[in-house]
């Protein structure tokens, strides 16, 4: 299987801070494929690592890429993505 990247820009106020980074860990949790998050030319952590996620140090309007494989990479990205770019600080 090939796998998928998709950059998305951070949404929320404070960044991804415990709320959110909880959120978007739980989520790439129960979506059962493996994710991964990365910013920048840093090394890429567990995206259902929440200690992994707020490790990135990932603030407002930063822009974060996502990877994963199988056959619904396409719907986990388009779902993981809405996460990262709502704004859960309003």
């Amino acid at each position: 299987m090939t796998a998928v990247s998709r950059t998305v820009r951070i949404g929320s106020s404070n960044g991804l801070h415990a709320r959110p980074a909880k959120l978007f860990a739980q989520a790439a949790k129960e979506s059962g494929a493996e994710v991964t998050i990365s910013k920048g030319s840093g090394a890429p952590v567990n995206a259902a690592s929440i200690l992994g996620v707020i490790s990135l140090g990932a603030e407002k309007g930063d822009y974060v890429t996502l990877t994963t494989d199988g056959a619904n990479a396409e719907s986990v990205l388009d779902a993981l993505a809405e996460l990262l770019t709502t704004d859960h600080d309003e």
